[in-house]
């Protein structure tokens, strides 16, 4: 029986730390579930307030969009004094040229029309 008992024991020791091994794995997949619960309880936190969010920005559209505008305008290169003025000076003169054409060729026109009026 000396024998059997040595057995038992030599037995016993060889499944402890094969116990030991799989009470180990269960603990790490019960650390990786909670880790990944935890994953799931953020992201839902966080999809939550994302939503909170949409719903509050919804109503000030209005507000967002005068904020842009402001953003939009320092993105603006705006044009130096001197730039400004030429190209007023271009487009006032090309104005004018284009009066004194158009006025000349109505004065042509009518003075055509009216030769051919007073011979009919």
């Amino acid at each position: 029986m000396a024998k059997k008992d040595k057995k038992n024991t030599a037995d016993e020791m060889s499944e402890t730390p094969d116990v030991s091994k799989n009470e180990k794995e269960k603990k790490s997949k019960k650390a990786e579930e909670s880790v990944t619960e935890d994953k799931k309880e953020k992201k839902e936190k966080q999809d939550k307030k994302d939503k909170k969010k949409s719903e509050k920005k919804e109503p000030n559209k209005i507000v967002k969009w005068f904020k842009d505008l402001k953003i939009e305008f320092k993105k603006v290169v705006w044009p130096s004094r001197k730039t400004v003025f030429d190209n007023t000076s271009v487009v006032l003169a090309v104005v004018v040229a284009s009066a004194v054409l158009v006025g000349l060729l109505d004065t042509g026109f009518l003075a055509l029309m009216r030769l051919i009026y007073q011979q009919g």
